[in-house]
């Protein structure tokens, strides 16, 4: 049997708030959203990954959403990590950095954690 994955679901507050932060950071853009009377979800990648993000805006749920002590994220590879890094330097969203393991991590308008890390190309020994 083989299990493959194919998306993750981040809660969010402000749907057109983390839309623009995921298309402005990362060059992610919407490919399918359903609607109901309770919720809107919209499925977000790009052309790197058939794997896609699920933004999920429950319309009544007025109160931030508890993500615990951040220990959970997504990791982005990026081909040009210098580019990232000054990219999202500008944009005031990195909220962790770990210089000896080469990565970063920046942070989305609900506090969600993103891991960038560079490609393998990028890695020197």
């Amino acid at each position: 049997m083989k299990y493959k994955m194919i998306h993750e679901n981040y809660n969010v507050s402000d749907l057109d708030a983390s839309l623009k932060f995921y298309k402005e950071a990362l060059g992610l853009e919407e490919v399918s959203r359903k609607e109901s009377d309770s919720f809107t979800i919209v499925y977000i990648k790009n052309e790197e990954s058939d794997f896609e993000l699920e933004l999920t805006q429950l319309k009544n749920h007025p109160q931030s959403y508890d993500l615990g002590e951040c220990e959970f994220h997504l990791a982005f590879e990026v081909d040009d990590y210098q580019a990232s890094y000054q990219k999202h330097s500008q944009m005031g969203c990195i909220c962790f950095e770990n210089p000896m393991m080469g990565i970063y991590f920046i942070e989305d308008p609900d506090g969600y954690w993103l891991e960038i890390v560079p490609s393998k190309k990028e890695v020197t020994c």
